[in-house]
């Protein structure tokens, strides 16, 4: 039992850099392309398809990026409460909750989240948003005060992952400026390596993204 607890302490320890958030359009291409540039964690949100073909997509993924990256599920504003979803899950995988501020975020985490998903940090054309974007202030008070790993989301692009990174948060959410660029693989290399800059000018001591991880 210890060691289960100590290799899922682990595991949440490797939520970082580049988080890809695949959708309905070529999931497992997505999530390929995003791992092969670098991405370290990937998010399936498929909102579209029947829940078998989520699976199927899921499964195939999972297949693809062991010893590569992580798999995550997220519950969103519009999906089970984080007890609840954490009892159908079981205590191995690893389970992130939408969060709109430090109250929500430690409730997530408190509820039984590994992590948590803050933002939106600036405005998206990917999702219509409910709150005001966040901002990068309260980012970095969520970041240094959450003792758990913060992946912000909401509008973050090119010319801000570095200052996304330097926040202390742990990892950055692309869906738009990762998949609708052109060469995702490229783009995803990118984006890790301007994510990574800003992580260490923010002087936090993170570890490197070098180390792939693997998933259940």
């Amino acid at each position: 039992m210890a060691d289960a607890r100590t290799e899922h302490a682990s595991r949440i320890a490797r939520i970082q850099g580049l988080y890809a958030i695949v959708g309905d359009e070529d999931p497992v291409g997505q999530a390929r392309a995003a791992v092969d540039g670098g991405a370290l964690v990937v998010q399936v949100r498929m909102k579209k398809a029947p829940s078998g073909t989520v699976l199927a997509a899921a499964r195939e993924i999972v297949a693809m990026a062991r010893g590569r990256a992580l798999v995550v599920v997220h519950v969103g504003d519009e999906d089970l409460p984080t007890e609840e979803a954490r009892r159908i899950l079981g205590p191995a995988l690893l389970l992130g909750r939408s969060t709109r501020t430090l109250a929500e975020a430690r409730a997530a985490i408190a509820a039984g989240a590994d992590h948590v998903g803050f933002g939106p940090i600036f405005g998206t054309r990917s999702k219509e948003l409910a709150v005001p974007a966040r901002g990068t202030d309260a980012l970095r008070e969520v970041a240094a005060s959450l003792g758990a790993p913060v992946v912000a989301i909401g509008g973050i692009t090119l010319d801000t992952v570095g200052e996304v990174a330097r926040t202390g948060a742990a990892a950055a959410a692309m869906i738009e400026d990762l998949f609708s660029r052109g060469d995702v693989r490229a783009r995803a290399a990118l984006l890790a390596a301007c994510f990574d800059a800003g992580r260490g000018d923010a002087g936090r001591g993170h570890a490197g993204r070098g180390e792939r991880v693997g998933t259940p």
